[in-house]
């Protein structure tokens, strides 16, 4: 690909000033700052991705983070520029809009929400940058705005999370008693959301028994799992199921739980349902506490590798690629357990 040499060498001595200024040495700069500004050259024949994350708001998004850094280095032919966008849409699209205009070679976009891109892509699309999308989908009127798309099958894991609730209860009370539940949501407007939301309610759908008393936005946050389960648990004293849209959710759930005196997963007051299966949470589910957890694969690198040596080479690449993932109960968590790595 094209290189962009003597901008790098003007990043470079700029780089140098700010340093000399103090700024460098500042222990409290902005993590915005440290994140994006590029004070090395990035030599010659390495491509130049920059890439946009959603944030740092679990143990999933941490273990994504890590795969994409670790397939993105230089021994690997690549000059990554990282932007944490700390879960705001307008840091994304200005963080888009410092790579075109650093006319990097390729933008990787985990999208927050799926709407309200079509402007800054094509932006991206004229200044003849190809944009892949990882773990989040864009809704935009034009798919040529972006090359490629990596993740999971989100409606697929809301699915398997409503059809093995449903072969549970089968099994454990075949009547025609109302099953109460809630659901956790994450991020509003976010793919995984929606996904899941709708592949769970196509299986609840199915069953007029189910009874969804509440969804409610938790983020995908721990300390808002926490919170909003307390509410919960305060306005509908008789839940059946916790549907938990992350394991991070899940955890602070749990912590609720356990302070109201509610026990969850086998034997348990509440079947608990999760979605990431992150090692802390399978653990959880060895241990019990979680009746099952719905994998979502955050090792995504290698494909965004793959993409972007396929285009440079000319090879062909498909729209969409997704990942292979597993649902994980007491009876086969331990399998996995050891060799887990995030």
């Amino acid at each position: 690909m094209k290189k962009k040499w003597n901008k790098w060498i003007v990043t470079f001595f700029l780089g140098v000033l700010i340093c000399l200024l103090g700024a460098c040495a500042n222990p409290f700069a902005p993590d915005e700052l440290l994140e994006q500004e590029t004070t090395e050259d990035p030599g010659e024949g390495l491509i130049v991705v920059g890439v946009s994350q959603v944030g740092s708001e679990s143990i999933w998004r941490t273990a994504h983070t890590a795969s994409i850094q670790e397939a993105l280095t230089a021994e690997n032919g690549y000059y990554m520029i990282y932007d944490n966008a700390r879960q705001k849409q307008e840091n994304q699209i200005k963080a888009i809009r410092n790579f075109i205009s650093q006319q990097v070679d390729y933008i990787v976009l985990s999208p927050i929400t799926e709407t309200g891109w079509d402007t800054v892509l094509q932006e991206a699309k004229d200044a003849g940058i190809p944009v892949i999308l990882m773990d989040r989908m864009v809704d935009v009127e034009d798919e040529s705005l972006y090359a490629a798309w990596i993740g999971s099958d989100f409606e697929e894991e809301g699915k398997k999370a409503g059809y093995w609730l449903q072969e549970y209860l089968e099994k454990k009370e075949p009547d025609e008693d109302a099953v109460r539940i809630v659901v956790l949501l994450g991020t509003e407007g976010s793919t995984s959301v929606i996904g899941r939301s709708r592949g769970f309610e196509y299986v609840a759908a199915k069953n007029p028994n189910w009874e969804i008393l509440e969804q409610v936005d938790a983020d995908f946050t721990t300390a808002k799992g926490y919170e909003v389960m307390k509410q919960l648990l305060e306005k509908y004293p008789d839940i059946d199921v916790i549907v938990s849209q992350n394991d991070d959710m899940t955890f602070g759930a749990l912590e609720a739980m356990d302070e109201a005196g509610v026990t969850t997963g086998k034997d348990g007051d509440v079947i608990l349902i999760s979605f990431d299966a992150v090692k802390t949470a399978l653990e959880k589910v060895g241990e019990g506490r979680i009746n099952v957890d719905i994998e979502c694969n955050p090792l995504q690198g290698q494909y965004i590798d793959m993409i972007i040596k396929n285009l440079e080479s000319g090879i062909p690449i498909e729209k969409k690629y997704y990942t292979v993932e597993r649902i994980f109960t007491p009876e086969n968590v331990g399998l996995v357990l050891d060799d887990r790595l995030y």
